[in-house]
């Protein structure tokens, strides 16, 4: 039976474990995906190994790793395109909590801070809305929250500024194109979002699951709005005359 060698990244810092690497040989059938060898080593290996997992589905975006050190879901990985020797390896943009579960509590407080969609007060319920406006930010809302785009940014992986980070700017964007919604986001993304730092590198782009073009139609359209609001001679004359700071 053929098989493929599994090296498991393990730590475990709340009991002062340190980083170590387990090797594993499993057994491969066909259809085998990252997760299903995962599996295996957890319920005939070794039961102590922490894995996070729900709908196995490509829905959750629970089982977020690093498979041969780049950000994948396991589920949605087969194990053939990966070789004979897979190293999985936890997110190393969030604090490890144990093995292959890190903690991105971190992204639900960000969330907190962006301002829900609000409804310009002429507008009523059920809103009328051209169908190209639905096309521009239908792809945002397939968003699975695997926060694999964040995992891959080099400025929150690298620098740990004070930057959203893709997935924040993405839910960002869905509320700023809806044309019912009030609210202008972009002085939140500028002033404490840390858009700035994005050098468009679309390394988040390159690995969202779901395909969603991130850089092209969430990132970059935030960017040209701050810059139409903070460079914008003419813009800026309108914002000192009618007294707005933004």
């Amino acid at each position: 039976m053929q098989t493929v060698k599994l090296k498991i990244q393990r730590s475990e810092p709340s009991s002062g474990k340190k980083v170590s690497y387990d090797e594993f040989e499993v057994p491969v059938e066909e259809g085998m995906v990252v997760l299903d060898a995962v599996h295996y080593v957890e319920n005939n290996l070794d039961p102590s190994l922490a894995v996070r997992w729900n709908c196995k589905a490509a829905r959750c975006g629970s089982c977020a790793a690093e498979l041969n050190g780049m950000p994948k879901l396991m589920c949605k990985t087969r194990v053939d395109t990966l070789g004979d020797h897979i190293t999985i390896e936890p997110m190393k943009a969030f604090p490890v909590v144990k093995d292959l579960v890190t903690d991105v509590s971190h992204n639900y407080e960000v969330a907190k801070k962006i301002p829900p969609f609000t409804p310009k007060p002429e507008m009523k319920s059920p809103f009328l809305i051209n169908q190209i406006d639905i096309t521009r930010s239908k792809e945002f809302r397939t968003c699975i929250e695997c926060f694999l785009c964040q995992d891959v940014c080099h400025v929150i992986r690298e620098h740990h500024s004070d930057y959203f980070g893709p997935k924040h700017v993405v839910k960002i964007a869905s509320l700023d194109l809806h044309p019912a919604d009030c609210i202008d986001r972009s002085e939140l993304l500028y002033h404490e979002g840390g858009l700035g730092f994005c050098d468009i590198t679309k390394c988040c782009q390159a690995v969202c699951p779901e395909d969603i073009r991130i850089t092209d139609n969430a990132i970059i359209p935030e960017k040209e709005r701050i810059v139409d609001h903070v460079y914008d001679p003419i813009g800026r004359l309108i914002r000192v005359v009618k007294g707005r700071k933004w």
